[in-house]
């Protein structure tokens, strides 16, 4: 069997007549857990729901362990799919108890005891499998339908933003939970949310979606700090855009100072260049001749985030941590430390104060 339970190529898809994604191509390796993530409209449950075969595909495929499961000749119907779904409104029966629920979909499977008693223990529900829905919590109600979506041994588990009916902490706290039972099962998993910090709790490859089309499919860690685009240099994260040029394949002049990057960038010496700073490049360095005006200030508990205004007028972010308390208005000496620099071409001249003619920079080796 091969490594990779879903695939989709060049998928267009919609509803209604109106086409909300296309040249969608992605792949899904067994075991994993991937998610697809934008803003509302973007395409996300649609897709999610062309995958369930509960909406037809206009162009491209979907296949399950290599098998077609939906082009625009052929459909698999979604009871013969080997899917399993979990709703954002979780969905169960609530005429049956906990247990009958989870057994719903396996009542004629000769170890159905066996198997609602194993999953009951899964999801910490083991004490209530007689009570019914009504009776629990928002929490305990998700996992009876993750319990119950388990039950069949699906080949591919859908999760249609599962934690939004849920408040913060229990959120944060059950989405670390489903990760962990799904890969105690060894279950492939698909998960559909417009919250970041949720996606990269839980998934292994996140697809980034906008309006309709997939901006970049990749790792929690290299979407942040290795976005393929624009956009998803935006919307992943935190951060600002600094206006700069590039003076060698590796050295950007800003209005920060000299920044060298980790790599060669594949854009003419003197491109305008759009420089992206997180708020964990930018540290506090007293006595630094780069200052910046405190303006914002976000208590997070462990650490502070502070936007700061430069002389120039420009905008940044830095975390810092929260010991380190720092006033409104204050004004702090920076640097920029940056181990990843993220630089994409920008349109118009060039926009950066203090720029030194490129013969005295590079002779001065100067950076931040």
């Amino acid at each position: 069997m091969s490594d990779i339970v879903l695939e989709l190529n060049n998928l267009a898809c919609g509803y209604a007549g109106h086409k909300v994604v296309q040249e969608l191509s992605i792949h899904l390796r067994a075991g994993d857990i991937g998610c697809l993530l934008g803003p509302s409209g973007c395409g996300k449950t649609t897709t999610l729901r062309s995958i369930a075969g509960f909406e037809p595909v206009s162009a491209g495929e979907i296949r399950l362990d290599g098998q077609v499961l939906s082009s625009p000749t052929h459909n698999v119907p979604p009871e013969q799919r080997r899917i399993g779904m979990v709703f954002q409104d979780y969905a169960l029966f609530p005429h049956l108890t906990v247990a009958q629920n989870i057994a719903f979909g396996i009542n004629k499977h000769p170890e159905r005891q066996r198997i609602v008693g194993e999953l009951l223990e899964l999801v910490k529900l083991g004490k209530l499998g007689q009570r019914y829905p009504h009776e629990l919590s928002g929490g305990q109600q998700q996992r009876v339908a993750l319990a119950r979506a388990l039950a069949p041994e699906p080949r591919l588990l859908l999760l249609d933003e599962p934690f939004s009916n849920l408040d913060g902490e229990l959120r944060r706290r059950l989405s670390g939970e489903v990760r962990d039972i799904l890969k105690a099962r060894g279950t492939s998993a698909m998960l559909v949310t417009h919250d970041q910090s949720e996606a990269f709790a839980v998934c292994d490859q996140v697809g980034v979606l906008r309006e309709g089309r997939l901006q970049q499919w990749d790792t929690p860690y290299n979407l942040y700090h290795e976005p393929a685009t624009p956009f998803v240099a935006s919307f992943i994260g935190q951060g600002y855009f600094i206006r700069g040029q590039l003076l060698t394949p590796d050295t950007v002049q800003t209005e920060l100072g000299v920044i060298r990057g980790n790599r060669a960038y594949q854009l003419p010496t003197g491109s305008a260049v759009d420089v992206l700073l997180r708020p964990d490049d930018i540290v506090g360095q007293e006595g630094s001749s780069l200052t910046a005006t405190i303006t914002g200030k976000l208590f997070l508990g462990a650490s502070t985030l502070y936007r700061l205004q430069l002389a120039t007028g420009s905008v940044l972010e830095a975390i810092f941590p929260s010991h380190d308390d720092h006033s409104l208005g204050e004004v702090l000496g920076i640097r920029v430390s940056a181990d990843h620099l993220v630089i994409f071409s920008a349109q118009g001249s060039v926009n950066v104060s203090a720029q030194l003619p490129l013969e005295q920079v590079l002779a001065s080796g100067v950076s931040v």
